[in-house]
């Protein structure tokens, strides 16, 4: 009987874990498993097992929303942390691989059916070409895909944590209210959920409004009801989005285009079109007409990180 490898994408709130056959990206037994519930990833993992009734795997991959290079790994916005060789020993792994969950995003988007795929405007993708994968979430995670003659290669970067550049007035009003609260500011203080709020917070001081909402979710549900200073913040946000995105495919050549990823666009998808996302993309002066056909889509696939995890268990550039 085959023994099945082991795949998950980690986060700060939930484990995601499945189980691939050898050379396969096929999902089974995929299961969801709050990470406060355990002790650490380990106990996760035996859980997991468990309760799938699958056999101890030899082989796996684990995608984890930190940094990874090192071989102590702790979480970012849980309590987890574990030393990969340790981990290796404790499961009897002879394979374990541990890569960025934006490195699992973008392995996994070759493998998205076209139906998880809404398309941003016009454009069209040239094969064999480099693609963005960018999206906001708790932070603002960005990767590259680079297509090489057997296998994709993940370009994992901290690109959310450029410097955030304004283009206009409000922007400029904007970077300073930013600067009076952190110092310097990263493109990921803006598009992030935190980044939502707070670009509600100021979009209130230059108004002149006192702030009624405590939550990015407060927000997106006000601008949704009509609140004028809420639908601004909401257009903004999606505006420095598109320009964040035009930028970010310009250094990369993303001539196969940009994806959409992270747990804010999908929910916003029906706002994107009447955004200016699309103009802000493509609004870079001489090069506006290579920008303008770089097509651009939201991921709407709920396991793309399951997917690039099993993707990476045996993809040679991914080590």
């Amino acid at each position: 009987m085959t023994t099945l490898a082991l795949i998950g994408d980690i986060g700060g709130t939930n484990a995601r874990f499945a189980l691939v056959a050898p050379g396969s990206v096929e999902l089974q037994a995929i299961e969801t498993l709050p990470c406060n519930h355990y002790a650490g990833l380990v106990e996760a993992i035996q859980a997991y097992l468990e309760k799938v009734g699958a056999e101890p795997p030899s082989e796996a991959c684990l995608a984890f929303a930190c940094p990874v290079h090192e071989d102590w790994v702790k979480m970012t916005n849980n309590d987890w942390a574990f030393s990969k060789k340790a981990v290796a020993e404790t499961l009897g792994l002879g394979t374990f691989k541990i890569i960025n969950d934006f490195t699992a995003q973008a392995l996994g988007i070759p493998h998205i059916d076209a139906k998880d795929l809404t398309p941003v405007g016009d454009g069209e993708a040239e094969p064999r070409r480099p693609r963005l994968v960018i999206g906001p979430g708790t932070g603002l995670g960005m990767a590259g895909l680079v297509p090489s003659q057997r296998h994709w290669i993940p370009l994992t970067t901290e690109g959310g944590h450029a410097t955030f550049a304004p283009t206009d007035e409000r922007e400029r009003q904007i970077l300073d209210f930013f600067r009076a609260r952190y110092g310097r500011v990263s493109i990921e203080r803006l598009l992030c959920g935190q980044g939502m709020l707070d670009l509600y917070l100021a979009h209130a001081a230059l108004l002149g409004v006192t702030p009624g909402y405590n939550s990015p979710a407060e927000v997106t549900g006000a601008a949704r009801a009509g609140d004028r200073v809420a639908r601004e913040t909401l257009m903004r946000f999606l505006k420095i989005l598109g320009s964040v995105c035009g930028d970010a495919a310009l250094t990369l050549g993303a001539l196969g285009g940009v994806y959409l990823c992270g747990g804010i666009t999908p929910r916003l998808i029906e706002w994107l079109p009447r955004s200016d996302f699309r103009r802000a993309f493509a609004d870079k002066g001489r090069l506006s007409a290579y920008t303008a056909g770089i097509p651009t889509w939201v991921v709407t696939a709920p396991w793309t990180g399951l997917l690039g995890a099993a993707e990476a268990l045996h993809n040679e550039e991914v080590t």
